[in-house]
């Protein structure tokens, strides 16, 4: 194909002014989290998933509803008390009224669509009224034998103050009537629910007249409550549960052990601010007042729900449910057998050309494959790997372990700060650094968050490397279930350019820029918005001009901008958005040129692509994986990488299925509109999903 006239350069002259496009009114962040939310809550109305998915997609909200009040509107808060912020208290009651409004929403779909539906499946949840009398002869006995003796009541008086309540625990508060057994009128009673009981348990075949009945531990507490205070009524109660503050934070400049300080603070990590106050909506005002002054909490702060406080626990009910065609079919990912052969050298076939894994599509056993045989293989000399999340049991960290007890040189960069994975991080680097890894926790005040692994061979007498790179993390359970893309190569330049990153991590030299990759936060912001001011300089000489993103995330203010300002130029751009996007699509005038669309299926969507053209050229258009969300904590507060499909079989590849699907999708997809609210664009048609498992032969 003839190449296009040279473009102009999208930078401008010295002395030439730069017009800036006007500015957007942005989208909230936090409303835009939660909005993510009432689209993933959308999937358990749909009467096309399996009903046991449903119910787990009403746990997968509460879930992410958790870790937004520990973290994201913790810091909201934190923000408003702040005189010189730009977070404001109307801001913080604006986002507090729509939490209220996606909770009540989640349990009437849990009360009025969900668990009526099971009960037809004859799949029920019996409170203590809807037990005969076998059933509660059954329960009693539970009762006795497996909770009454982990239950300490605790009665409060100026010798027992309010209990230290623990982040997310579930606490029963009762008033009681008269007076304890030594005369004293203390009227409020604290219980807490054991953390080691299950929260769901299924009554026998003998008692369960051909149904599967389950009851909640609450029930079975609630049903024997009165029993723990002999002699007294219990005139009221309810459950309550506490959401704290949770971000673990360490002033890495004034310690000198990075693991030690993070040990200390995860003691500590449970007792934070407390941020959100549940109870059950039949809790007298008397004990939900009396429950906010003991947590420092305005009315706001109060959740009423209608059924179980915390229904996460109700993975419990899915688990324990036998009822396979109430889930989705199993899934076994593809193994790329064309590309890699089982059986054969993962260096031999790498070697030949590169190897582009679509997870969960595919399977990440070969990732797992390589590094077992780089672990048993006496030419390799060294491997190099980061870690973010791995899980608490990993075998790809029982083979780097591995791998160091047979002398070969290993380097884990282990990352501490990994929010909620932290002490099964720092497990791991003890159990390394045991063995004689060298483990390294990456640079002060930076999160590692680049996915890589290196391994150094010698062949013929020379030093030869292999790398994977991976949009998402080292962990073979997630990736089953969340979408991803890795590259397995023994490109010269792109594996040297990994072992730069791995040597600047581990000695913190001066910055030398890749050959290839990008890495956040020195070169990737600076790159990415030198490509979008490059596609908005070929729109402006009316050349092709396209962006085409597939991202979790869209909130740096600068990006947004140059996006914008590529669309106002006459660039067509496509952003497919799993969570929060800042940018409002489709202002008049301004946005009218960028669509926003969000896809939510069975897998979780976590692959980040970069498309760019400015021409068109075969050699006018670049594709970047990266392990970045364009946002401004990812570009200058990690360390990040990018790197570009420069195969063109591959790249096309990338678009075909990575890009293109979720572009046509026509059942799983939502478009965002101008006012941050999402559409769903149709409830029949095209899965982009279902498409690449059908691709695969998995479906």
């Amino acid at each position: 194909m003839t190449k296009n006239p040279p473009l102009p350069t999208a930078t401008p002259e010295a002395g030439e002014a730069r017009i800036l496009a006007p500015t957007v009114p942005l989208l909230n962040r936090e409303q835009a989290i939660l909005e993510f939310n009432r689209r993933v809550l959308a999937q358990a109305q749909r009467e096309d998933v399996p009903l046991l998915e449903r119910l787990r997609y009403i746990c997968i909200v509460s879930s992410n509803l958790d870790e937004f009040f520990e973290v994201r509107f913790a810091d909201m808060l934190d923000a408003a008390r702040d005189p010189a912020g730009l977070v404001s208290n109307r801001d913080v009651a604006r986002v507090g009224r729509a939490a209220h409004e996606l909770i009540d929403q989640q349990y009437a779909i849990f009360n009025d669509q969900v668990m009526p539906a099971l009960r037809a499946q004859g799949i029920v949840v019996h409170n203590h009224a809807d037990r005969n009398e076998p059933q509660r002869r059954w329960v009693a006995r539970f009762f006795e034998r497996e909770v009454r003796p982990l239950l300490v009541p605790v009665g409060l008086d100026p010798a027992h103050p309010f209990p230290q309540v623990a982040n997310k625990s579930l606490h029963f508060i009762a008033r009681l009537s008269g007076k304890d057994a030594f005369g004293r009128d203390n009227r409020i009673a604290i219980v807490k629910v054991p953390r080691v009981l299950p929260r769901v348990i299924k009554l026998p075949d003998s008692v369960s007249g051909g149904q599967q009945i389950f009851v909640l531990l609450t029930s079975v507490i609630r049903a024997h409550l009165e029993e723990l205070f002999t002699g007294r009524k219990v005139e009221a109660f309810s459950q309550f549960r506490v959401t704290r503050d949770s971000d673990l934070t360490v002033d890495e400049e004034e310690v000198g052990n990075l693991r030690h300080a993070l040990r200390t603070g995860l003691t500590t990590r449970h007792f934070g601010r407390a941020v959100r106050l549940e109870v059950v909506n039949t809790c007298p005002q008397e004990l939900s007042d009396f429950l906010l002054e003991q947590f420092d909490l305005p009315e706001a702060a109060l959740y009423r729900v209608n059924g179980p406080v915390n229904l996460v626990r109700l993975n419990e009910l899915i688990d324990l449910t036998d009822a396979s065609e109430l889930r989705f079919a199993p899934h076994e990912p593809a193994w790329p057998q064309r590309r890699l052969p089982r059986g054969k050298s993962m260096f031999e076939n790498i070697a030949k050309s590169d190897v582009l894994l679509h997870h969960p599509f595919e399977s990440f056993e070969p990732v797992v494959e390589l590094l077992r045989q780089a672990v048993h293989d006496p030419d390799v000399l060294a491997i190099k790997q980061t870690v973010y999340r791995t899980g608490s049991k990993s075998e790809l960290m029982d083979l780097l372990i591995e791998a160091a007890r047979r002398g070969k040189e290993v380097m884990v960069v282990v990352e501490l700060k990994a929010r909620f994975d932290e002490e099964a991080n720092i497990n791991w680097a003890e159990r390394l650094e045991a063995v004689g890894a060298q483990v390294v926790y990456g640079i002060v005040g930076l999160k590692t968050h680049a996915k890589l692994l290196l391994v150094t061979r010698r062949e013929n007498g020379r030093l030869k490397r292999y790398a994977h790179l991976s949009t998402g993390n080292y962990n073979p359970k997630t990736a089953r279930l969340y979408t991803d893309l890795g590259c397995l190569t023994a490109d010269p330049d792109m594996t040297s350019d990994v072992d730069t990153v791995f040597r600047q991590l581990a000695s913190l030299s001066r910055f030398k820029p890749p050959k290839r990759l990008l890495l956040a936060p020195f070169n990737m912001h600076q790159r990415m918005m030198e490509m979008l001011g490059q596609v908005a300089a070929a729109a402006r000489a009316g050349y092709a001009a396209r962006v085409v993103l597939k991202i979790n995330a869209l909130t740096d203010t600068e990006m947004i901008r140059g996006l914008v300002e590529a669309g106002q130029a006459g660039a067509k751009i496509d952003l497919i958005v799993r969570g929060a996007c800042m940018l409002p699509p489709g202002l008049p005038g301004q946005t009218d040129n960028i669509l926003v669309r969000s896809v939510v299926g069975r897998f979780l969507e976590h692959s980040r692509v970069s498309y760019f053209r400015w021409g068109d050229g075969d050699d006018q258009e670049a594709l970047y994986l990266s392990s970045a969300d364009w946002m401004s904590r990812n570009m200058f507060r990690r360390i990040e990488v990018a790197w570009p499909v420069l195969d063109p079989k591959l790249r096309q590849r990338v678009i075909d299925e990575a890009l293109q699907p979720y572009l046509h999708d026509s059942r799983d997809a939502w478009q965002l509109g101008p006012d941050g609210q999402s559409r769903r664009i149709s409830s029949s048609g095209v899965s982009a999903q279902q498409a690449l498992m059908r691709r695969y032969g998995s479906d």
